[in-house]
C-alpha cells in the first residue's frame, strides 16, 4: 500500500511535491491509525483509509453526476483524498491500560492516544501542513478543510453548506469519507 500511496502523489507535477513526500516518509504515517477507537484504529490504518477515499472518490467522480464538479484533474483527486487526514502523521502515540485478559489475568493492553503537539484543528491543519511545501487551489483547500461535514460543531453548519454549495468537490471528498470509515473500514 506504501508503494501505491508514494505512485500516486509522484503524479502530481508541483513545485515543492518532492520535499511534501519526503516529510511523509519521514512521519509515522504508513504506520498511524486513522483513529483511536472508531475506524482504521490499527497499524497502517491511516494509510489503508487514505487508499480508500481515493478510490471511492475516483470512482464516485467517473459514474455518478455532481452539478458543479467539472474538469477536476486527478493531480486533485490524488492530493485530496490522499492527504485530506494528514493531520494525522504524528499525532497517535501508543499507551498502555490494564485489562483482564480471558483466564482473568490482568495484562498490560496497548491502545492508541492521541498527542497533538501543533493544535490547529483537523481539516485546516491538513492544508496548513500541505501548505508549507506545494500550493492548492481554493477548491482543494475547501475540500480538505471541510471534508469532516456535519461532524464539525454545529455552530459551522452554515459555512458548511455554503462551502458545499461553492465547492460541490468538498461534498464528494467527504462522502467517500464517510464511506471508506463506515462502509470499507472496521475497527479492532
Amino acid at each position: 500500500m506504501k508503494e501505491q500511496f508514494l505512485e500516486l502523489l509522484k503524479q502530481v507535477n508541483r513545485d515543492g511535491m518532492d520535499k511534501l513526500i519526503s516529510y511523509i516518509e519521514k512521519t509515522d504515517f504508513f504506520k498511524a491509525p486513522a483513529s483511536t477507537r472508531f475506524h482504521g484504529n490499527y497499524e497502517g490504518g491511516l494509510l489503508e483509509h487514505s487508499l480508500n477515499v481515493y478510490n471511492l472518490l475516483k470512482e464516485k467522480l467517473l459514474h455518478k453526476p455532481y452539478a458543479g464538479i467539472v474538469n477536476v484533474t486527478s493531480e486533485t483527486v490524488i492530493l485530496i483524498s490522499l492527504l485530506h487526514d494528514l493531520c494525522k502523521a504524528n499525532y497517535y502515540t501508543v499507551d498502555y491500560r490494564n485489562r483482564k485478559n480471558e483466564d482473568g489475568v490482568w495484562v498490560k493492553e496497548p491502545y492508541y492516544t492521541i498527542n497533538d503537539t501543533i493544535p490547529y484543528g483537523h481539516g485546516e491543519k491538513s492544508v496548513m501542513m500541505i501548505s508549507k511545501f506545494i500550493d492548492l487551489s481554493l477548491e482543494e483547500m475547501y475540500a480538505i478543510r471541510w471534508h469532516m461535514g456535519f461532524t464539525e460543531p454545529k455552530e459551522l453548519y452554515g459555512t458548511i453548506g455554503n462551502v458545499y454549495e461553492k465547492y460541490p468537490l468538498a461534498l464528494a471528498l467527504h462522502e467517500a469519507d464517510l464511506e471508506a470509515s463506515y462502509i470499507l473500514e472496521h475497527k479492532k
